[in-house]
């Protein structure tokens, strides 16, 4: 069982930052991998970034040049550094670990970008 934590949600405005951590605990073992998805209201869930423990990352087409997924694994910790953030990033964001068939889900934490 792996257990997720999440902060770092908030308010901001358009072209500033925040950064999301997420740390987890229990059975982390490597390889694995983490990251972060959101959800906007009435849409999709959307993969917005992940990273293997091995450090090789993904990013969405829509926040590239913008957003940096890293992790400390001494830590078990993943971020999500968001720059230049704009309305259309508003959404809820929700941390995943994934090992395999397993997955995990943090509980989520509201990002809203508005003026």
């Amino acid at each position: 069982q792996v257990q997720l934590v999440e902060s770092g949600g908030g308010l901001v405005q358009p072209g500033g930052s925040l950064r999301l951590s997420c740390a987890a605990s229990g059975s982390i073992f490597s390889p694995n991998n983490m990251g972060w998805y959101r959800q906007a209201p009435g849409k999709q869930r959307e993969l917005v970034a992940a990273i293997s423990s091995g450090g090789s990352t993904n990013y969405a087409d829509s926040i590239k040049g913008r957003f940096t997924i890293s992790r400390d694994n001494a830590k078990n910790t993943v971020y999500l550094q968001m720059n230049s953030l704009k309305p259309e990033d508003t959404a809820v964001y929700y941390c995943k670990f994934w090992k395999g068939y397993y997955e995990y889900w943090g509980q989520g934490t509201q990002v809203t970008v508005s003026s």
